[in-house]
């Protein structure tokens, strides 16, 4: 079996697989065959990948070779033009925001795997790119706000006065929320943690952060760890409740999402317009809409002194740890799907494989995704 790596389209850094990547896969009797340049924004270059066993070509020899191409980003639908019926896609695949690269799918009878889709169970954690791609927001996004606030994280005691340290109030407590309380603590932040579920209570305490809860929410075993919507009533109490710890907190940090669906605002511009001038806000909801009001996707705005970060792509901005963590999520999932003696085998009755499935025999095969495009 043939591996095909792509080059990412601008502005992605990341690469779907790194060299060691190739030389794991010959052990499997599996080839890796990438794209010239492929690896340069991640720092690895052709030389590092022929090192390790794997060929370089141009993008048109690696589509027509490859028995599989993996990605990090969607490619796009014209990528497909030159591809040859019996080919799989694998890799993050934005299976909510990809209508058109779905429909040329299933007109072009790809079957292609979205490892957003994987099933939250201990055996598919090696896979999971959003739990790895997510653990870098929630670091990079205290960061980011450590640089715009316009004050210390820390409490600093000296001869000039003290500093108190800044107050931190972390709206999720995901992946990217609890990365974001372990790295704003240990910059010396005093920091409070907002989730519906009740049962990251103890994880954000363990962290060092205060837990704000409000009572009420609706949780649902079946939703994979994921928060569900909640009802108008709790909606209101849960805004109330955030614009009282936000007219106290220094920085917030927004990573509230539901999969398939708009980000829950949670700050309204009324609380925006209640916190202290100098204040920063970092949405990682942004590109589903924004955790906040005020949020444009993309962009830095200031509001009344408060500045606001709409971004959700912070794993592109640590291409090197970003693509080593998703090589080796992907790696596993090749592994997967390819026997010892390199021969693609697909266990339709396996559950990581029958979930992550987007696409297959000309139709969407997820459940998710089919009643997300009403299919």
């Amino acid at each position: 079996m043939i591996i095909g790596v792509l080059k990412e389209h601008s502005p992605e850094a990341r690469v779907a697989l790194i060299p060691d990547a190739a030389r794991e896969m010959l052990k499997r009797n599996v080839k890796m065959v990438i794209e010239h340049g492929a690896g340069l924004g991640a720092f690895y270059k052709d030389s590092d990948y022929e090192k390790e066993g794997a060929e370089t070509a141009d993008r048109k020899e690696v589509i027509e070779r490859a028995d599989c191409i993996v990605t990090v980003s969607p490619v796009n639908p014209e990528d497909l033009n030159d591809w040859k019926p019996g080919r799989l896609l694998a890799g993050g695949l934005d299976p909510y925001n990809s209508k058109a690269l779905i429909d040329e799918l299933i007109t072009r009878n790809v079957t292609s795997f979205s490892l957003e889709l994987l099933p939250r169970t201990t055996l598919a954690q090696s896979m999971d790119i959003l739990t790895s791609m997510a653990t870098i927001s929630g670091y990079s996004a205290v960061l980011d706000a450590a640089l715009h606030y316009p004050g210390f994280f820390p409490m600093f005691m000296s001869a000039a006065g003290t500093i108190r340290p800044a107050k931190i109030l972390i709206v999720g407590a995901g992946v990217a929320g609890l990365q974001a309380i372990a790295t704003a603590r240990r910059l010396g932040a005093v920091v409070e943690a907002f989730d519906v579920r009740s049962s990251v209570k103890e994880e954000v305490q363990s962290l060092g952060g205060k837990f704000v809860e409000v009572e009420g929410a609706r949780e649902d075993a079946s939703a994979g760890g994921y928060a569900v919507d909640q009802s108008e009533e709790y909606r209101k109490k849960q805004q109330d409740l955030i614009h009282q710890h936000a007219m106290k907190s220094d920085v917030i940090i927004c990573t509230a999402q539901i999969p398939g669906k708009k980000a829950p605002v949670l700050l309204t511009t009324t609380t925006v317009e209640s916190m202290k001038s100098g204040s920063v806000i970092v949405d990682l909801a942004a590109s589903t809409g924004g955790n906040c009001q005020l949020t444009v996707n993309s962009k830095t705005v200031d509001h009344n002194g408060v500045t606001i970060i709409g971004r959700s792509d912070y794993p592109r901005s640590m291409p090197v740890d970003a693509s080593l963590m998703f090589s080796n999520n992907l790696l596993g999932f090749i592994r997967l799907i390819v026997d010892d003696g390199g021969n693609l085998n697909l266990d339709w009755k396996d559950e990581i494989i029958n979930t992550s499935c987007l696409t297959h025999g000309g139709k969407i095969m997820n459940e998710k995704a089919k009643i997300f495009y009403n299919q």
